[in-house]
């Protein structure tokens, strides 16, 4: 599919998501197209519970990426309100690209996710394989068959089915040499053509500079979450909640030395949990608030002081309280 850029060529905007189960490339492909880190990311399924928009832009069209939390089989009142989120922002995308791991067999939840987008008909759906990096060429083949032989079974006519490898992307993002962090750009940067045809006539959607609508502070609160997770994948995957109860420029600072105070609570379920979280001595809470603060302090620009406490928020995960009381 070509793309005109000639500047007769009507500017396009308009919305996409990416879909798939826990754990399918769908945060790590917007980072790699907004060339930044907007979603968290973590090899543990389940990290995204927000809908976090990464902006595109380009000279003629502005792409908005709307990333869901993974559609899953629901156990708790939060998996259930998460599927309705989901749900939801499909209704309401201009489409929809369907992430699929090139390094896994097409399975039951591939399948169940699958037949819930068969019944939207209207949105197109572009079948992204991601993960492209870490398998052979005869296995992404196979893993293409696959995927255009489920949608035939399930009346699903792709739009497109197009490998990437995001992870490639992002070390491209970051360093513009090495073979394979071109390759990956280059992938992730048809994803974008693929997309933008597909999106209604409009003027831009948001700012030039903005990457996100997120607030800034559930995006701080999501990279705090994220640096919690880090260490404590098997123990803790869905126990950690974030809030960020403040932020504040401290006062009588110099303009040109300015410092943000930010107060967050991370929030578990047991007592016995606070103990992991905080570590021998402390140390794995202090390695937490080192590690966010780097990418806090890159995401807004400025120097920040964090302060961090561990609270129990008993079966938060479970109680329409405590998940309104944590902004779910």
């Amino acid at each position: 599919m070509s793309v005109r850029t000639d500047s007769s060529a009507p500017h396009r905007a308009g919305f996409a998501c990416f879909v798939g189960r826990p754990n399918a490339g769908k945060s790590t492909l917007t980072n790699a197209l907004v060339g930044t880190k907007v979603a968290i990311t973590s090899n543990r399924p389940q990290t995204t519970r927000h809908t976090v928009r990464g902006i595109v832009h380009r000279p003629e069209a502005q792409l908005v990426l709307v990333d869901t939390p993974g559609l899953h089989k629901p156990r708790t009142l939060l998996g259930e309100r998460l599927n309705d989120v989901v749900r939801t922002t499909w209704s309401e995308v201009d489409v929809i690209g369907f992430c699929l791991p090139a390094d896994q067999k097409l399975g039951p939840g591939d399948r169940y996710i699958a037949a819930e987008l068969a019944g939207i008909k209207k949105t197109p759906k572009v079948a992204i394989v991601t993960k492209t990096d870490l398998v052979d060429s005869k296995t992404l083949a196979t893993q293409l068959l696959a995927i255009d032989q489920l949608g035939k079974e399930l009346g699903i006519e792709w739009a497109e089915i197009i490998p990437v490898s995001a992870v490639d992307a992002e070390g491209a993002a970051r360093n513009a040499s090495g073979e394979d962090g071109a390759r990956g750009a280059g992938q992730v940067s048809l994803l974008a053509d693929l997309l933008v045809p597909m999106l209604p006539e409009s003027p831009p959607l948001y700012p030039e500079g903005d990457l996100t609508d997120e607030p800034e502070q559930v995006m701080v609160a999501e990279l705090i979450r994220e640096a919690a997770l880090e260490g404590v994948r098997d123990e803790l995957p869905h126990s950690i909640a974030v809030v960020v109860e403040e932020m504040l420029p401290r006062e009588d600072r110099p303009a040109d030395k300015p410092l943000l105070d930010i107060h967050a609570n991370v929030y578990i379920e047991r007592p016995s949990q606070k103990g992991i979280i905080i570590g021998p001595k402390g140390q794995r809470l202090k390695e937490v608030g080192m590690k966010s603060r780097k990418h806090i302090e890159a995401l807004l620009g400025t120097p920040v002081y964090l302060d961090l406490h561990v609270k129990v928020a008993k079966d938060w995960q479970r109680d329409p309280k405590q998940l309104r009381k944590l902004g779910f």
